[in-house]
């Protein structure tokens, strides 16, 4: 999940928090910036010639972002860190849980009483934008021809995967939770969807879909645009996760938490829908956060200076998923449920998700309330704490339990928790559970992205390949510490596992860094348990055709 383009200065930072019916906490991220390096690097960056100019410190100022930090990513940039080191992947029975049905019940009790008390809500990244989910439509726009049935077929026939998807797409029209907003958008271009879907031209289609004036979704997020539909309407994705959260984190008063992030120019539409969603009689408490410009990151050129635009303006970049650490802490709640704003199922399709997401938050609350009071017996100077804390540690599989004292004993238990469910290998693109060799030598389970890994390096091939299981990004989080107070997040992040790619910025090639990603390097030191989920849990939306998949359809099929 890449993090979507936002507001690129501190006043669109502002103009986020102002209140209009929910709240919105942005300007709070300013005061958190990204961890300082330490050590070697840090060294490193403190020696390093300053290439900036009074210009360019200025535009760093205006994101937030201190020139040692600046030079810090330049050192990265250039002298990347060393790749994470697989030692085998997690399995079944070795680093993957699996929970029988009286383990999953008494797992959602727990999970019904701390709804009840009012400790849960969702977390749900919901900035990342649409373009990627309709790329083969807009490459079907770019031939620049009109697209009837029988050319886009004769493409499709001699191997063009984008008229494929066109015309499953063009099949597929009626069964579109967005097909009625489609056929007012094309009929306010003085077209009629009736008369275009059957065989084209299905160029007016496209436009109307994805252009202004029609839906814009190629420039909207996933998060609205209309994903499912039944008797009662079209829903869009937002909606669905604000429906879903009603299920599974009312409190006893009946109040629903959530916490979503957005871009600037899109939270006037996620308030619209929370708006209505209201309407339907639900109490919710619902927060937005801005990706904090601070985390942007440098780019550098072919020959390692920081990279430019066509005005010689530093490029500053998104930095992926692990920007939204600082949004995470933000949380209202001590645990959360995170999930990708993509992976909703319809209503008739979302019991398996429901139990599922009940015995893994209903996990976290149970761990952290046993860490919370081992913490407390150690702080008690309890006789037999220390040894009932290595008990603990080693039994979840957490490090730390060879400490000599009850002080190092005592941060090994109380840091953030994470029960992230893994589903089968089904060749799904994405990270996976692994144990890992960390710099210290200790060996933790990590979810670990292929990016990480060197793939010249046969026998990392090896252990990837041998992957069982992958991550749908399904993890309950628990945020605080055994005193109720919130983990500063960025303590636990692994700061070597950025990820650095070659990118396009304004028509060049540029080496891009990313942040270590929000569930790998970001959550490096938590304390983890990956617990094998069921497939059905993993209904993401990557192409608008998969919208055409039974669970994102009403039970009819209709």
């Amino acid at each position: 999940m890449s993090a979507a383009p936002r507001g690129r200065n501190r006043r669109a930072a502002r103009a986020a928090d102002r209140p209009t019916g929910a709240r919105t906490d942005a300007t709070s991220a300013r005061r958190r910036r990204p961890r300082a390096a330490s050590g070697p690097m840090l060294r490193c960056a403190a020696m390093m010639r300053s290439p900036f100019t009074a210009d360019d410190r200025a535009r760093l100022a205006d994101r937030g972002i201190d020139e040692p930090e600046a030079l810090r990513q330049l050192a990265q940039l250039r002298e990347p860190p060393p790749r994470t080191v697989l030692v085998r992947p997690c399995t079944a029975g070795d680093g993957i849980v699996r929970w029988d049905d009286a383990e999953r019940a008494r797992l959602a009790a727990v999970h019904e009483a701390a709804a009840a008390r009012g400790e849960l809500a969702a977390f749900v990244p919901a900035s990342g934008a649409a373009t990627r989910m309709f790329r083969d439509l807009l490459a079907g726009l770019a031939t620049g021809s009109g697209l009837e049935r029988d050319r886009v077929t004769g493409l499709a026939d001699a191997g063009d995967a984008a008229m494929r998807t066109l015309l499953e797409f063009a099949d597929g029209l009626p069964r579109f939770a967005f097909h009625d907003a489609l056929a007012d958008a094309v009929a306010a271009r003085g077209g009629s969807l009736v008369a275009l879907a059957p065989d084209g031209p299905w160029r007016p289609v496209l436009e109307a879909l994805l252009g202004e004036p029609g839906l814009g979704y190629a420039q909207r997020p996933k998060g609205l645009i209309l994903f499912h539909r039944d008797a009662d309407g079209a829903r869009t994705a937002f909606a669905e996760h604000l429906a879903e959260a009603a299920a599974l984190y009312r409190d006893a008063t009946g109040r629903v938490r959530l916490h979503a992030t957005a871009s600037p120019e899109h939270l006037d539409g996620f308030r619209a829908e929370l708006e209505r969603a209201r309407s339907g009689g639900a109490t919710y408490d619902v927060t937005f956060s801005v990706q904090d410009p601070a985390t942007d990151t440098l780019a550098i050129g072919a020959d390692g200076e920081p990279a430019r635009d066509g005005h010689g303006a530093l490029v500053l970049r998104p930095a992926g998923h692990g920007a939204l650490l600082a949004n995470l802490e933000r949380a209202p709640a001590p645990v959360v449920m995170l999930r990708n704003i993509d992976n909703i199922a319809a209503a008739p399709w979302r019991a398996p998700v429901l139990e599922r997401t009940r015995a893994v938050v209903g996990a976290a609350v149970a761990l952290r309330g046993a860490a919370t009071e081992l913490a407390c017996r150690l702080d008690a100077g309890d006789a037999d704490a220390a040894d009932d804390a290595r008990a603990f540690l080693a039994t979840h599989g957490f490090a730390g339990g060879d400490a000599a004292d009850a002080a190092a004993l005592r941060a090994a238990v109380d840091r953030p928790l994470r029960v992230c469910g893994m589903v089968p290998n089904t060749g799904e693109p994405g990270g996976g559970p692994f144990w890992v060799r960390g710099t210290d030598g200790r060996v933790t389970r990590q979810v670990v992205e292929t990016a990480q890994v060197d793939a010249a390096d046969a026998a990392q091939r090896a252990i990837l390949a041998a992957s069982t299981h992958f991550n749908p990004v399904f993890m309950a989080c628990a945020l605080d510490d055994a005193h109720g107070r919130r983990h500063a997040l960025a303590r636990f992040v692994d700061a070597d596992a950025v990820i650095v790619t070659r990118r396009s910025a304004g028509g060049r090639d540029v080496v891009a860094l990313e942040r270590p990603g929000l569930w790998n390097g970001g959550m490096a030191g938590w304390n983890t348990v990956f617990v094998e989920v069921p497939l059905a849990v993993f209904n993401p939306v990557k192409t608008v055709n998969d919208l055409l998949r039974r669970e994102h359809q009403p039970a009819d099929g209709t």
